[in-house]
């Protein structure tokens, strides 16, 4: 049992209520899973400044720790370039006036064993081990702006509890997954992806998912068929929520035996695993409310 969260944002003037929002949406979520969270952020202008590429840092490797000095000296050397970063409760959030793909080259150049949390522009990930509650307040979430956030709240049952087997899984380019559920297949799918060369940090099914639903998207597939074709190959039982920059995509498997629910205004449009993490939200009384149908995918875009 996992607790996930989705919330895109269609007024701006609500923009500098998202990490608000998010948190308790979040940390109504903390029951379902309480030994690790994670949140993907768009459009907070200080975790991923507007018109920079952005990497997310979740760990620099073996135990590493460095400060903000260190971290922008050592990646800004290796890029031959001006670097931003902002240290969050053991993460680096890094940004640079350069494609986000050029700067994560160089952040790996510098610390090869790093865990990427994810990458793109106007995005940022935080992933960490504890209680949602203990996690959202060491980020200051509640501070954060944007227009989308994704949230989940892990109880742990395919992989270790540490940072890589924490959700989202952000794979691609400003692409996030979240997951509740679990993949029956995923030791094969995973052995098929490795043999054509794809990486994998952690061994969570999730990951699995996320970087089959990344890959299908960097050879030009659009999501929902992305989604359609990993519903038809993919055994098990799941509510996903997919995003990146733009958009969010939720698909429940052919059973839906794993509770998802929906709600749409004129402002936004929020998933939740239950209904009470959507309760707080403005204008939620006003809300068209559903659950979504097996194996259909819901998409919305800015």
């Amino acid at each position: 049992m996992c607790g996930i969260v989705g919330l895109h944002l269609r007024t701006p003037e609500l923009y500098p209520q998202l990490g608000e929002l998010l948190t308790g949406m979040l940390c109504e979520m903390g029951d379902r899973g309480s030994d690790s969270a994670g949140v993907a952020v768009y459009g907070d202008p200080t975790w991923s400044p507007p018109g920079q590429g952005c990497v997310s840092v979740a760990d620099l490797g073996a135990g590493l720790i460095d400060d903000v000095a260190l971290v922008t000296s050592a990646v800004g050397t290796a890029l031959d370039s001006d670097v931003g970063v902002v240290a969050v409760q053991g993460s680096y959030l890094l940004s640079a006036d350069v494609d986000s793909e050029t700067l994560l080259r160089a952040v790996r150049s510098v610390y090869p064993q790093a865990l990427i949390a994810g990458f793109g522009s106007d995005m940022a990930v935080l992933k960490g081990v504890g209680h949602p509650r203990q996690l959202t307040d060491g980020w200051q979430l509640e501070k954060a702006q944007g227009w989308q956030g994704v949230g989940h709240t892990r109880m742990a049952t395919e992989s270790a509890v540490t940072p890589a087997g924490c959700h989202p899984y952000a794979v691609g380019p400003e692409q996030c997954m979240v997951h509740n559920g679990s993949f029956a297949n995923h030791a094969t799918i995973r052995r098929e992806l490795r043999a054509a060369g794809v990486p994998f940090d952690s061994e969570n099914d999730t990951e699995v998912g996320a970087r089959f639903i990344a890959r299908l998207l960097s050879e030009g597939r659009d999501v929902e068929t992305a989604l359609k074709t990993l519903c038809a190959t993919f055994d098990g039982f799941y509510t996903l929520l997919v995003s990146n920059r733009d958009s969010f995509a939720v698909v429940r498997d052919a059973i839906a035996c794993k509770p998802a629910v929906i709600a749409e205004t004129d402002d936004w449009v929020a998933m939740g695993s239950e209904y009470r993490a959507l309760a707080g939200l403005p204008g939620v009384e006003k809300a068209r409310i559903w659950e979504p149908e097996p194996e259909v995918v819901y998409a919305w875009s800015r």
